[in-house]
């Protein structure tokens, strides 16, 4: 059911977004007085886990060291209606009732609909996760706090919730905003190569040993980083950037980081001078792979290359006017197939009962069961859309193909930016044909069947052609 989830006027709208730091404070939500103005302003949160925390939801050593810190930003738009939050974690990812919990922890502290809050990861790897039903369900296994760590999770919603709120004491009138875009070059590559035969040959990971691999052609990929933009006549506010690949350069070895992704959206943020969330985009298959043989001097290499796309596509910013009437949310509510492997519990028990394998490797069947529980019981899962004038976002669940984000900028005239990687529990989403091409994406990673395609197409098409306030 497409639905506009404002129910009743409202104070503000909220857009947030996560990094370091806290602004403290109390406001009172008071109404807008005048015409409709859209107001902004930005915060960040630090959620850096302790030494010791589970990082990439268990499969690689715990944190031993930090070597940058992970940041949660957050921009908050104002104006008449219900409050819409955005946010984008510099972690693995945040899925089932982790997902609902960060939402829902927001939502109340804002007064606003939980179908009006987003809640991003990049997919770092060196990085935590958050699924406390997996952690729940693998803690009956003698697996507890192995996939997350549930009470740091706890704490990081309060924070995060807290610290939208209180940012709205420095929100400044928006005018403008602006859509700039860029090439990023010798960064993103296709993850699944295809043989003469149609199915996967070589699969090409963050770091690709493989030489062989490597020179294979770069692959169907979207090379744009994209930037959206507010203003305050000439004076810039705050952004937002879009750019679809797997933002791995190394890990593995329990060095936290924001990697190369993380590392560019600090130094793109240094050079302006203006607070910036980053989304990922549809890189569920998309990697540095053909670029990056592993060599841990190669994250600067690609940080730099990021860099210089997000700042050429800030130079190319062109601005267009703005109030509230050109503002507008919308929620497609869809449910998504699961996956035949995840059909039978007493399967995936099996493997949780079964000590021989290693423990990372268990405490996925944690989540492969949270997955199924949670479509089980009918849950729905929020596409929504966020548009700005004639500028639009998508924010979509799970480990996305690219097919998908290229797929939605044809659906509209007019520019198209996608945050994929919300809600984690579904792994990756591939196309229909992805699951007979084979591959490792669209195996038992993917929880999701292959009918999805047809599901999230339709929806994406509704929201994108339904553009009345």
């Amino acid at each position: 059911m497409l639905h506009n989830s404002m129910s009743k006027p409202f104070p503000f709208l909220l857009l947030l977004i996560c990094g370091t730091g806290f602004i403290f404070g109390t406001v009172e939500l008071a109404p807008l007085q005048g015409a409709d103005p859209i107001r902004v302003s930005t915060f960040r949160v630090d959620v850096t886990p302790p030494v010791g925390s589970p990082l990439c939801d268990g499969l690689v050593i715990p944190a031993a060291s930090i070597d940058d810190p992970l940041e949660a930003k957050g921009i908050v738009l104002l104006s008449d209606q219900l409050p819409i939050v955005l946010v984008a974690f510099d972690w693995v990812g945040i899925g089932n009732s982790g997902h609902d919990r960060m939402r829902e922890g927001i939502a109340k502290e804002l007064h606003t609909s939980i179908d009006r809050v987003a809640v991003h990861s990049l997919h770092q790897h060196d990085a935590p996760g958050l699924d406390f039903e997996a952690d729940e369900i693998a803690s009956a296994y003698g697996l507890r706090g192995v996939c997350c760590d549930s009470a740091f999770g706890a704490r990081v919603i309060e924070q995060v919730a807290k610290g939208a709120r209180e940012s709205i004491a420095n929100a400044k009138q928006v005018t403008h905003v602006g859509h700039g875009a860029a090439r990023i070059e010798r960064v993103a590559s296709a993850r699944r190569v295809l043989g003469p035969d149609g199915k996967v040959k070589y699969t090409r990971t963050s770091s690709t040993r493989s030489e062989e691999a490597r020179n294979q052609p770069e692959g169907t990929i979207d090379p744009f980083v994209q930037i959206l933009s507010f203003w305050q006549d000439d004076q810039p506010l705050a952004c937002m950037s879009f750019y679809a690949t797997h933002p791995m350069s190394h890990y593995g070895k329990g060095n936290v980081s924001a990697d190369f992704i993380g590392l560019a959206r600090r130094a793109h943020e240094s050079n302006t001078k203006v607070a910036q969330v980053h989304f990922n985009g549809g890189g569920g298959n998309v990697t540095a792979g053909k670029y990056n043989d592993g060599d841990p001097g190669n994250r600067a290499i690609l940080t730099e290359r990021v860099r210089i796309g997000m700042d050429e596509a800030w130079k190319g910013t062109q601005k267009r006017p703005i109030d509230a009437s050109g503002l507008d949310w919308k929620v497609q509510s869809v449910q998504l197939p699961l996956s035949s492997l995840y059909q039978d519990e007493s399967k995936i028990i099996e493997k949780l009962n079964d000590t021989e394998l290693a423990e990372g490797k268990r405490v996925q069947f944690a989540r492969h069961l949270s997955f199924a529980k949670r479509i089980q019981s009918g849950h729905r899962f929020a596409i929504q859309r966020l548009r700005l004038g004639a500028l639009q976002v998508l924010h979509m669940p799970g480990e996305l193909f690219v097919e998908y984000q290229l797929a939605a900028q044809k659906m509209s005239p007019t520019p198209v930016m996608m945050a994929a990687y919300g809600d984690y529990g579904p792994g990756y989403i591939g196309l229909a044909k992805s699951y007979d091409e084979g591959g490792y994406e669209t195996g038992p990673v993917s929880r999701v069947a292959p009918e999805v395609e047809t599901i999230l197409m339709a929806a994406m098409k509704e929201l994108l052609s339904s553009n009345e306030p």
